[in-house]
């Protein structure tokens, strides 16, 4: 006699009772109920070796001096700590919204301040972003989807270099993420508030890197607009909603900001006009995107970092190794995908998931390879999280249909797809031939793991053997994953001195190439070093912290690398700010607020790490800002808040020369430090 179980309560319309919290906790090891026995320990696996490369040695990371001196600024003061101002005494904010900060800033107060300190919460966002991104794709599209697609951005490169130092990238991405996450949700339910805290997600993006954090917008609002449940009026009155919590959380600070007189408030730095919302459209806005800012004009600035602009952009042989190795199979992916979903209903979350990663992976790759300002090799981590989804996902549906398709339609793609991967994969290793036994060895995997799951894919289906088919799959995640892995761990085990423009794997000789994280010919590098240790007793960064080393040449340093005017006009020009002149600053302060005044924000930002002491950033991070003005200038000095400046032979702009001509006349020489000059109260008529 059969006898039937009883309906599940989720069969009889009930919601199932919650887990005793002994249940909770095992799941968190082995997974829902459903899962297989694999599938929890894998993506443990997976997140260890995230930490395990974001984290390896984290001491000895440079970190980017800029923020870090930012960071630092903010510990000592609160007012620095709001602003994002570069220097204690607030002299001028850094070039971007201060979220960032604010996170590493508070991670530094409770932890005090350090190397570790400081790279700690983007370790933290940057495992993160790797479970979110997991439980995202795992809810459509399954376990092995998932634990592709999150060991696919584990092991991105640039990814792994980015994670591993101070720039604000990071936290950027693990938001984005947050706002997909609450739009998925939104579209599935049909509610309102998931729709909402994705505008708010966005919006604190926006206050991380402003403009960047919109690429996604575009995709965001058709996905919901299409695929949301609903009527039509109720999906175009709620994403009217979410649009306004976007701009809310997006403008606040902003707005705030621009409120405060100018005379109570730092400058804004990368700004013309001293408001944020100039830095917004000017150069972190339009400027980068077409190579003209309203603050430095149209000097290209930058694009010699990642290559020129164009098409190819992100397979060349600077950006190639750093993000390009699954490109052709996440677009065979999308594409197939779209094609395979095409005739579900218009409310299919998964199809609603391939066009948000689809459209988050063509959105970046377009702003990135086509944008003519500004541009380093790390923004593309923003469009890794779209290229591993794309790859778990496809995976997932190309095997599928490889599998139960027809011969005729399915039967090339998946192996289509991985023999153009693994042939691409092939071509960058060889491009760094001869860098060491690591990329050799990737090299060989790669193109004989390729070859194997190619044949056996074709073998296996030939004879239908199911195993066979299983093994090729396995053999081409190996091929696919290969080199990424390779560029990972020397990303995660050569030290960097490149804290500005971190790249990995090796220099291809090409621009602003790797190394590790370190910049070929004519790269970026930080004028000085992140801190190696906790604060001292005294409350000054430790010694050795910045540029300490007896004959640093800061400001010549930052010169001869940066775009052209870096450091001219009013500090620049050559002069050495060395450790002997710092040491001669701080024994003659004379209870000066600022310790001294120089061009540009690369100078300053290593002179505080140095010195604990505030200092005055005259032209922001490329010296064209006009932070500084002669009226202002004599202000401080008659106030007795600042007595000294380091002035160049040379001047740019009407104001530098202004500045120079004055302090020249006069200003006292110190004759022990060519271009240092004293002033005081009685100098200024």
């Amino acid at each position: 006699m059969t006898t039937l179980a009883p309906p599940s309560a989720r069969e009889r319309g009930h919601r199932a009772a919650p887990p005793a919290r002994s249940d909770r906790l095992r799941r968190v090891f082995t997974g829902a109920p459903d899962d297989p026995r694999w599938a929890r320990p894998a993506l443990w696996a997976v997140l260890v070796l995230a930490t395990a490369l974001y984290a390896w040695n984290l001491s000895s990371v440079t970190g980017n001096s800029f923020y870090d001196a930012a960071v630092y600024s903010g510990t000592k003061s609160w007012k620095a700590f709001f602003f994002g101002a570069l220097d204690a005494g607030s002299f001028i904010t850094v070039d971007k919204p201060p979220f960032a900060l604010w996170v590493m800033g508070l991670s530094a107060r409770v932890l005090g301040y350090g190397t570790w300190q400081l790279a700690l919460p983007m370790v933290a966002v940057g495992v993160g972003s790797v479970a979110l991104l997991y439980r995202m794709v795992k809810r459509d599209f399954g376990v092995v989807a998932a634990t592709i697609a999150a060991l696919a951005l584990t092991l991105t490169p640039i990814t792994v270099a980015i994670n591993r130092d101070t720039n604000p990238d990071p936290i950027l991405v693990f938001l984005m993420l947050l706002g997909a996450a609450a739009l998925l949700k939104a579209v599935r339910t049909g509610r309102l508030m998931p729709l909402v805290w994705s505008g708010v997600a966005i919006g604190f993006a926006f206050n991380t890197k402003m403009m960047q954090a919109y690429v996604v917008l575009p995709a965001f609002f058709l996905v919901y607009l299409w695929a949301a449940r609903g009527s039509l009026g109720r999906r175009i009155r709620n994403l009217a909603v979410g649009t306004v919590a976007l701009v809310v959380s997006s403008a606040w600070w902003m707005v705030v900001v621009d409120l405060i007189p100018a005379s109570s408030r730092p400058y804004i730095g990368g700004s013309t006009d001293n408001t944020v919302w100039d830095l917004v459209i000017g150069y972190n806005g339009f400027g980068r995107i077409f190579g003209a800012s309203s603050s430095v004009g149209s000097q290209g600035n930058g694009a010699s970092f990642g290559g020129e602009a164009g098409l190819y952009r992100l397979f060349n042989s600077i950006m190639g190794g750093q993000i390009s190795w699954l490109i052709p199979f996440a677009l065979v992916a999308l594409v197939a995908g779209l094609v395979l979903r095409g005739r579900a209903p218009r409310t299919d979350a998964r199809r609603a998931a391939l066009l948000l990663w689809g459209g988050w992976f063509v959105l970046h790759y377009v702003t990135f390879a086509l944008a003519e300002g500004t541009f380093h090799p790390y923004y593309v981590t923003a469009m890794a999280p779209g290229i591993a989804a794309l790859a778990g996902i496809g995976s997932v549906m190309l095997y599928r249909a490889f599998v139960e398709g027809s011969a005729a339609k399915w039967g090339w793609v998946l192996p289509g797809a991985i023999a153009v991967s693994a042939v691409w994969a092939v071509v960058l290793l060889q491009r760094v031939s001869g860098s060491g036994t690591l990329y050799t060895v990737a090299e060989v995997v790669a193109g004989v793991s390729g070859a194997a799951a190619v044949l056996g894919l074709l073998l296996g289906r030939f004879m239908r053997r199911q195993r066979l088919m299983g093994f090729a799959a396995l053999a081409a995640v190996v091929a696919l994953l290969a080199g990424p892995a390779a560029y990972s761990v020397s990303a995660a085990t050569t030290a960097s001195a490149n804290g500005t423009n971190p790249t990995a794997g090796p220099n291809t000789g090409g621009g602003m190439g790797g190394g590790g994280g370190m910049g070929g010919d004519g790269g970026e590098r930080p004028s000085g070093e992140a801190p190696t240790g906790t604060t001292g007793s005294d409350g000054q960064p430790p010694s050795g912290s910045a540029s300490s080393s007896s004959s640093s040449s800061t400001e010549s340093d930052a010169q001869g690398e940066r775009s052209g005017n870096a450091g001219g006009g009013m500090g620049g020009g050559g002069t050495q700010v060395s450790s002997a002149m710092i040491t001669y600053l701080k024994k003659n302060q004379d209870g000066a607020t600022w310790l001294v005044a120089v061009a540009t924000d690369q100078t300053a930002s290593s002179i505080i790490l140095e010195s604990g002491q505030p200092v005055i950033s005259m032209g922001g991070w490329s010296g064209s800002d006009d932070a500084m003005t002669l009226a202002k200038l004599k202000s401080l000095v008659k106030a007795g808040k600042l007595h000294y400046i380091v002035i160049s032979d040379s001047g740019q702009g009407s104001s530098n020369s202004e500045i120079s001509t004055w302090v020249k006349k006069n200003g006292t020489a110190v004759s022990d430090y060519s271009g240092l000059y004293r002033l005081d109260a009685s100098d200024v008529g």
